[in-house]
């Protein structure tokens, strides 16, 4: 099998500990090469991992002629510089959700994209997983009728000391957490929102520690979420939630946003109740697997341009709403 060769521009934590591993399971993806901040890191993930290149600095990675792909792990408020400078490279790219401060930002590096001829797709590892592809089919297949409401919650443990506590590097629970709520609700309505409206409380250094939100789409169909960084420090508390309300009936989950392994949800009805049992893959090899197609054989990215502008447009109306940016 023809693969393609990935090189990644930092050393964070996602990577060593999801994506990398997604990479090694992943039957398309070759671990070329590795850059950090420092020469020092990039040989250590090289000899943990077993990548061919080790390189001290993100340009000289971006100057590797044999580098094909670029997996971008960075900070949010570095996305944009190295986003367009792999892809003025003539690399194709993978970058960590959010993949833009706002939708100007968004539409920018897809504009990118297009003028150099490579591929561009913003990382949610969940979206390609079969739990999803199914509740998703569920739905479509009508068995709770029309949707009425969507709520989403997805809550983690404080930190200590991290750049999601910094605003001036896209820092808190909005940027981090609820860009999956708002994905996974637009990924459910085909419909254009009307109205956004929410609420956050901010910490001292002035990102958001909760955020809560009601979004109404001109279909009708009404959606809430609830996102925060409030549980326990250092701890691996979390909470999610996802239930969807529809006119026959309602399907709920509890399930982690991007969990592998076996998983349910129920499907309630006014006759019955029944048990959906999924066994997912590891998300993040999905991923790199898909995008893997979409660089070899010409497929669509599952995370299209339109769903991630859609999706930063809409952030940006939340980000109004609880005036984040003034």
């Amino acid at each position: 099998m023809k693969k393609v060769r990935w090189g990644i521009l930092g050393t964070a934590n996602i990577a060593r500990w999801c994506t990398i591993p997604g990479m090694e399971q992943a039957e398309n993806c070759e671990l070329y090469a590795i850059a950090g901040r420092s020469i020092e890191k990039a040989q250590a993930f090289r000899q943990e991992f077993g990548f061919e290149k080790a390189y001290g600095s993100y340009d000289e990675l971006l100057e590797d002629s044999k580098v094909d792909a670029v997996y971008i792990p960075l900070p949010n408020d570095l996305h944009i510089k190295w986003v367009k400078a792999a892809l003025c490279m003539g690399k194709h790219v993978l970058c960590e959700k959010p993949l833009a401060m706002d939708a100007a930002e968004a539409r920018d590096m897809y504009d990118t994209a297009r003028q150099n001829g490579v591929i561009l797709m913003e990382a949610y590892a969940y979206l390609h997983s079969p739990y999803v592809e199914s509740l998703k089919k569920d739905i479509a297949d009508g068995i709770i009728g029309d949707i009425d409401y969507i709520e989403t919650a997805f809550i983690t443990q404080g930190y200590k000391e991290d750049f999601r506590l910094h605003k001036e590097q896209g820092g808190g629970a909005m940027y981090d957490l609820g860009c999956y709520c708002t994905t996974m609700i637009l990924s459910l309505v085909k419909s254009e929102p009307d109205l956004v409206k929410a609420s956050a409380e901010y910490s001292d250094l002035g990102v958001d520690l909760m955020t809560a939100g009601l979004i109404r789409f001109r279909n009708g169909v009404r959606a809430s979420f609830n996102v925060g960084m409030i549980l326990g420090k250092d701890t691996n508390a979390r909470f999610d939630r996802l239930y969807i309300h529809g006119s026959k009936g309602a399907l709920r989950s509890d399930a982690e946003y991007n969990q592998q392994g076996d998983m349910t949800y129920r499907i309630y009805t006014s006759d019955s109740v029944t048990e959906r049992h999924i066994r997912a893959p590891q998300n993040y090899a999905l991923e790199i697997e898909q995008l893997g197609r979409c660089i070899l054989s010409g497929e669509e990215p599952h995370i299209s341009p339109e769903f991630s502008i859609a999706n930063a447009e809409l952030m940006d109306r939340i980000f109004d709403e609880i005036g984040y940016r003034s």
